[in-house]
């Protein structure tokens, strides 16, 4: 069971390279299994190539080690708090991509501004609040998991219809019911996110997207009665 856990997570990590998501070790991407309530994760600062399932870290959600003898990403608390609240999530991916990193920083949340954003992300992807200095001396990593929590109750948002949040100051985390799709919405996430910039450089007054629209393509994809893709 643990093995082809493992196998999806290098492949996903290793597929963060491929679509240009990240640079040097900048990034991870966890998956659960939760029958047993394991979860398989990148180990720190290990090159994306020379991942295999031996080197894959494996622990349970009280973070307690199971598999593996390296250490587990620095930003795996993080996950396990998504994890333990989102009961859908199946992967959680965290990057720094560059477009999705500048929202961000800058503190703004990436606002739904046409039809690629809303085939995706139901709405705007949420800002999470800036730490505080006792959250960051004591326990970093878990205090990060429990602002996205936060941020996701106090909008009332159902985080699979928006799968993806930006830390302020930090940088994107996104998930999805499996390792796959939780790359994929990275990668839509930053692609949304350099449309963003680019809009706001023609018109830095756009808006957001019209309701009326927002809903038709988020729900001809996602919805009860979608009708985009085979079925």
């Amino acid at each position: 069971m643990t093995e082809d856990l493992k196998q999806m997570v290098v492949e996903a990590n290793q597929a963060l390279v491929s679509s240009g998501l990240v640079a040097l070790t900048w990034g991870n991407v966890s998956a659960i299994d939760r029958e047993s309530g394991l979860v398989a994760i990148k180990p720190s600062g290990v090159a994306y190539e020379e991942l295999t399932t031996e080197s894959i870290v494996v622990l349970n959600l009280d973070n307690e080690v199971v598999e593996g003898d390296l250490r587990a990403s620095s930003d795996t608390k993080t996950h396990l708090e998504i994890y333990r609240n989102f009961k859908d999530v199946g992967a959680v991916v965290h990057t720094h991509s560059p477009s999705a990193t500048a929202f961000s920083q800058a503190g703004v949340g990436l606002a739904c501004l046409g039809t690629t954003h809303a085939d995706h992300f139901y709405g705007e992807v949420p800002l999470a609040r800036a730490l505080t200095p006792e959250e960051v001396s004591s326990d970093y990593e878990h205090a990060t998991g429990v602002s996205i929590v936060e941020r996701f109750a106090e909008l009332e948002l159902n985080p699979m219809e928006v799968p993806a949040v930006l830390l302020k100051h930090h940088a994107p985390f996104t998930w999805g019911k499996n390792a796959a799709k939780a790359v994929e919405n990275s990668i839509a996430l930053e692609m949304c996110a350099k449309m963003a910039l680019m809009t706001y450089q023609l018109n830095p007054d756009a808006l957001p997207i019209p309701e009326h629209i927002l809903n038709q393509h988020y729900l001809r994809k996602h919805g009860k009665n979608a009708y985009y893709g085979q079925g």
